[in-house]
């Protein structure tokens, strides 16, 4: 993928106060996300834990806890806020996710990848 090419998708794609798990081509590289919707509110994290780097879903699209309010990692059950990704529980409790950034406009989003990503 050239990093100029537009990753869209509607945001009806992701469940309202759910997650959906994206794998998308960057820099000739598999990358994992993980998309939250709550609310009007939507936000993208790398799916990697802080702790062991393994991706946090136990089966595709399996992310929550059983609140359904927390990021759970399926592995050693670390528990990150779904609005910014920290790490409220867990191995890794205090460090957070990597948050990609995203823009949304007209029932879209758009991810957005940087050097950083």
């Amino acid at each position: 993928m050239n990093s100029d090419e537009k990753m869209q998708y509607e945001i009806s794609s992701v469940p309202e106060n759910g997650c959906k798990g994206l794998s998308i081509k960057y820099r000739e590289q598999a990358l994992k996300l993980i998309v939250v919707r709550s609310g009007n509110e939507i936000h993208c994290f790398q799916n990697r834990c802080p702790h062991t780097g393994i991706n946090l879903d136990w089966m595709p699209d399996q992310f929550l806890d059983i609140s359904g309010k927390l990021l759970q990692c399926s592995t050693h059950g670390a528990l990150f806020r779904m609005s910014d990704g920290f790490c409220v529980s867990g191995p890794c409790s205090g460090q957070s996710l990597t948050r990609v950034n995203l823009s949304v406009k007209e029932g879209m989003f758009e991810i957005e990848l940087n050097s950083e990503s």
